[in-house]
């Protein structure tokens, strides 16, 4: 007999690789998929990176590092936030982690007890509910709403809270919406007494406006970030937590016992990720920039609803209520018919029914043909 917890049970899939895997099984058959439903980046990672890796790997920096990750990183990422944001960060409140997954795996465990609350906006990235369930947690749900730019209400906020309420989360550049939140209502999140969680995994990919991280309002905050999207280093599992001083110890002790430390050689690229690699970061971004231009124009010329466009990230998010009221079904049907990928909106949330994520983290010439793939599929149903 098979004794499966009902925390293993329970965990929802994430249905953009269900997605993307489908996807995988139909190219093995031959046939010509368009991938516009994965948040990956299409480059490759920095020539210095790569270099600092192949360097570390040549002088022996293949073993256990200090659990909290080498000081060579920590001053490193404390000097980005200081010369990005403004903000002083102590290399000792810095929990360097194999990704941004477990370094989020670290902090809930940390912070949760059975029903203690987390509030998340809606839509949101699948995994935040996800993974504060799994640690015993609650996710409050507060609805964000297309026609005022997905913006998180500080007013909304404060009426979800109680004593339960163990943190705030946001994520700005957001996924999947694409939006910055606005500074004034990030400053009047802070200000509500509540832990904020910023996940700034997105940072370094804003095109218009700045953004701003948590740290500039309150120390009161928990930070996520990494490697992955700016850097494009999704394969080399890098992150980080910066977090308040009296947190650092007992998160500590949980990346000991699950994880030990992050690779020895990938902390050294990230070393050069952070001091090097500034131009690279600032030609990917601009031919993002370009992608997200031609993406939004092209998708309203197909009729999909974007009252406002994205400003950050690399994800336009597609209004489809017109035409379906099922985005799961209509972005498998999508894929079956037309071969593009595109996320289903109801991965992000029950208020992103009815939309579709995009995703420009593709060729400009392969989302071209893309968008005429989906703009035929449309005029044959509609």
């Amino acid at each position: 007999m098979n004794h499966i917890t009902k925390r293993a049970e329970d965990i929802p899939p994430f249905l953009v690789m269900d997605v993307l895997e489908t996807a995988q099984q139909m190219t093995k058959k031959g046939q010509d998929i368009i991938h516009l439903e994965i948040g990956e980046p299409d480059f490759d990672t920095p020539q210095c990176i790569k270099e600092a890796a192949i360097k570390a790997l040549k002088n022996n920096e293949t073993h256990y590092t200090h659990s909290l990750g080498i000081i060579e990183l920590r001053e490193a990422i404390c000097e980005h936030y200081k010369k990005s944001y403004g903000v002083s960060v102590s290399p000792d409140q810095v929990l360097v982690t194999s990704g941004t997954s477990p370094a989020m795996m670290i902090l809930f465990s940390t912070l949760l007890e059975n029903g203690s609350e987390v509030i998340i906006s809606d839509p949101h990235y699948t995994c935040y509910p996800n993974l504060i369930q799994f640690f015993g947690g609650v996710p409050v749900r507060i609805p964000v709403y297309e026609e005022e730019g997905f913006q998180y209400s500080p007013g909304s906020i404060r009426e979800k809270i109680t004593s339960e309420t163990r943190a705030i989360m946001i994520n700005s550049p957001s996924n999947p919406t694409g939006n910055l939140l606005d500074e004034k209502r990030m400053a009047e999140i802070a200000s509500l007494g509540v832990p904020v969680i910023s996940d700034e995994i997105y940072h370094g990919l804003v095109y218009e406006g700045r953004e701003h991280s948590i740290l500039e309002f309150t120390d009161n905050a928990f930070v996520v970030n990494g490697f992955s999207k700016a850097y494009a280093m999704t394969g080399w599992r890098l992150g980080y937590l910066i977090v308040p001083s009296a947190y650092i110890r007992p998160m500590q002790k949980i990346q000991q016992n699950l994880f030990i430390a992050a690779n020895a050689f990938v902390q050294r690229a990230g070393v050069a990720a952070l001091t090097e690699a500034g131009p690279d970061v600032a030609r990917m971004r601009e031919i993002y920039n370009e992608r997200r231009k031609y993406m939004t124009k092209r998708l309203k010329e197909l009729g999909l609803g974007i009252s406002v466009e994205p400003t950050g990230a690399f994800y336009i998010l597609g209004n489809i209520k017109h035409f379906s009221g099922d985005s799961y079904k209509t972005a498998f049907d999508i894929l079956k018919n037309a071969h593009v990928g595109v996320a289903p909106g109801i991965d992000f949330g029950k208020n992103c029914e009815g939309y579709l994520r995009f995703s420009y983290a593709n060729s400009l010439e392969n989302i071209k043909e893309g968008l005429n793939r989906l703009e035929k599929y449309l005029k044959e149903r509609t």
